[in-house]
């Protein structure tokens, strides 16, 4: 299931959510080799990425994480491990990492800025992203693996947009096998799906035994980033915008809810 699209209009340009998707795009192809230059991007992950261990100091100094074709990334104490939460948000590890990002930013984040400003969204978004950050950390405090990708970010762009738009219709693209259909689907139904599933994927990693199981996403991260988006989003939003918006909206799709 795949988001492409939704029947919930902007009355204003999104111009904070292009220049962010901007900022994404640039940061891959010009600062890390668009996934093509292998050095560039281990070494933007391993200097850039955020590393649990090394913020909570609870890795061992000098470990090594292999990153592929004889690099690796070596846990240090440097000054800008500090800043890598912030600038975390803004690397990804592959072409497939950073569409995904993109597709559920370019879905659901105009609608979030259109319903607060823009100054107030970009705060929002890098205030979920933090909280994130900080949820990753709590829940493996010793991992010296990098984490990169502005998911945790987007997760609460996401549950902001179950808060405020829970019955707004969802374009979902369905492939099954060589059967291809859109659906109109409640976006209560789609955000609480990917909610769920963040949180199966994510409980092995509370299991004592096998901390580490994950499937290399952090899961833990998102459903940081998503709680915060619910409990932010009604400090952030603009009364006075999200009714504007809901009256368009019912003007452009009568016999929707």
């Amino acid at each position: 299931m795949i988001p492409i699209s939704d029947d919930n209009p902007t009355l204003r340009t999104p111009v904070m959510t292009y220049l962010l998707l901007a900022a994404l795009g640039l940061t891959w192809v010009f600062f890390q080799g668009a996934g093509f230059n292998v050095v560039a991007l281990a070494t933007s992950i391993c200097e850039l990425g955020m590393v649990p261990g090394e913020l909570s100091g609870r890795a061992p100094l000098g470990q090594a994480v292999p990153l592929g074709d004889g690099l690796a990334c070596v846990v240090d104490h440097d000054a800008i491990n500090r800043l890598t939460p912030l600038t975390s948000m803004f690397l990804h590890g592959s072409w497939g990492h950073l569409l995904g990002n993109v597709l559920f930013f370019w879905v659901f984040g105009n609608n979030i800025e259109d319903s607060m400003g823009r100054l107030r969204f970009l705060v929002f978004y890098l205030l979920c992203g933090l909280v994130a950050a900080a949820a990753h950390v709590a829940v493996d405090p010793t991992s010296p693996v990098p984490t990169v990708g502005a998911s945790g970010a987007i997760a609460g762009v996401l549950g902001a947009y179950l808060v405020l738009y829970p019955r707004v219709r969802v374009n979902m693209l369905f492939i099954i096998f060589i059967l291809i259909r859109v659906f109109p689907v409640p976006a209560w139904a789609v955000l609480l799906w990917w909610f769920v599933l963040q949180v199966i994927t994510g409980l092995p990693q509370l299991m004592t035994l096998r901390p580490e199981v994950s499937g290399g996403v952090a899961v833990w991260a998102h459903i940081g980033g998503f709680v915060a988006g619910m409990v932010l989003i009604k400090l952030f939003e603009n009364p006075r915008y999200t009714s504007q918006r809901t009256t368009w909206r019912h003007r452009m799709h009568p016999n929707h809810p």
